[in-house]
């Protein structure tokens, strides 16, 4: 049951921080093209990297964290199925373009992110 608390707590936090971000990126970007979407799996995928390598490779952290930032948290606020349904509904409108353009970048960033998270967990200490 303590597991659970971890996971919920960080998947709370990862939810609420999702919405924020959605409301802030929605009032300073357009909607043509879905940057709130783009930065949140980014931002997820540098935490995620960084926090899960940090933690394995540079300090000795008490297991409950990566339930609390890797599975809660990070599960909560990265948006993948937001991702596919907006490429999804970019193709649907005729945006093809955009639609592939979304899913590169995203695919892309996300990788990068992850691979950058893990060089800069490395280089601390």
């Amino acid at each position: 049951m303590g597991e659970l608390v971890w996971v919920a707590a960080g998947g709370i936090a990862g939810a609420i921080c999702r919405f924020l971000v959605g409301k802030f990126t929605a009032r300073h970007y357009s909607a043509a093209f879905p940057v709130a979407t783009l930065f949140i799996n980014f931002s997820g995928s540098l935490l995620i990297g960084f926090f899960l390598v940090w933690t394995s490779e540079r300090v000795l952290a008490d297991p409950r964290w990566r339930l609390l930032i890797a599975v809660g948290f990070c599960g909560a606020y990265t948006t993948f199925s937001s991702y596919a349904f907006e490429s999804l509904k970019l193709f649907e409108q005729g945006a093809t373009r955009l639609a592939i353009l979304n899913v590169a970048v995203n695919n892309l960033a996300a990788l990068a992110a992850v691979v950058l998270g893990a060089v800069l967990a490395r280089r601390i200490g």
